[in-house]
């Protein structure tokens, strides 16, 4: 168990709370104290200075805005596993006081240049992946379909994906269980635990509750959150039955 709250913007005591609730009435349990990511952004530095130390970052100053506006004319550029345009490596062609200098007087996020850090990687990337039973396979790690995705940002100091294998690593945690939105990112998360000289969990990713209409249930589609289910006579068994457990 830990708390997620990296972007403190988002962040609430409320929300935090209700996640303790939810998963008790659920029927888990976790250890203690919870770790929470705002209180670790020195951990998730330490990892992000290892990659620059190796030359594996870049500034970026792009806004999203200039981004969609350099590809406006490319319907057949390439995109993530989200969805979204890979970035085109635009501030990659700075010069290193080029790009500290703008610093200084610009917003700007640090990327992984994902064509030097393959140079770096095992070319046998892969993870080992669990089906609701035992069985289980080995899965070919794909980092580049990422492009050079974001690990920090000025006002956000670390990414998801810096801060979860980080944590991963100084937690111990050997098994890793998340919804199957999030398989995609794994071969990202492997590529940097590979950079890092970190351990490889196991990874199981579940089927995700979907609404009616098969759309996954989330916040931001205005699903119920477990507490309505919770109030309208679901059960826990009902819940968990959602996901394949």
């Amino acid at each position: 168990m830990r708390i997620e709250d990296i972007d403190r913007s988002r962040s609430r005591p409320e929300f935090e709370q209700a996640i303790y609730e939810d998963l008790r009435w659920l029927g888990l349990d976790w250890e203690t104290p919870v770790r929470r990511q705002s209180e670790h952004f020195v951990d998730y530095q330490a990892s992000l200075d290892k990659l620059s130390a190796r030359g594996l970052l870049y500034r970026c100053f792009c806004t999203r805005g200039e981004i969609a506006r350099s590809i406006r004319n490319r319907p057949d550029w390439p995109r993530d596993p989200d969805g979204a345009a890979l970035y085109p490596r635009t501030c990659r062609a700075l010069s290193d006081d080029e790009s500290a200098a703008r610093a200084q007087r610009e917003a700007f996020c640090w990327r992984i240049d994902m064509q030097r850090a393959l140079l770096h990687a095992p070319s046998d990337l892969s993870w080992r992946e669990f089906a609701e039973g035992d069985a289980w396979e080995i899965v070919r790690a794909d980092p580049a379909q990422w492009g050079d995705a974001v690990l920090a940002r000025k006002d956000i100091p670390a990414s998801y994906h810096i801060s979860v294998v980080t944590d991963d690593a100084l937690q111990g945690v050997t098994d890793v269980m998340r919804g199957r939105d999030l398989y995609h990112a794994t071969s990202l998360h492997r590529l940097l635990q590979a950079l890092l000289d970190l351990p490889e969990p196991n990874y199981r990713h579940h089927r995700l509750a979907l609404d009616t209409e098969g759309r996954k249930m989330s916040k931001s589609e205005g699903a119920q959150a477990l507490r309505a289910m919770r109030d309208a006579g679901k059960s826990p068994a009902d819940v968990r039955s959602l996901v394949g457990l």
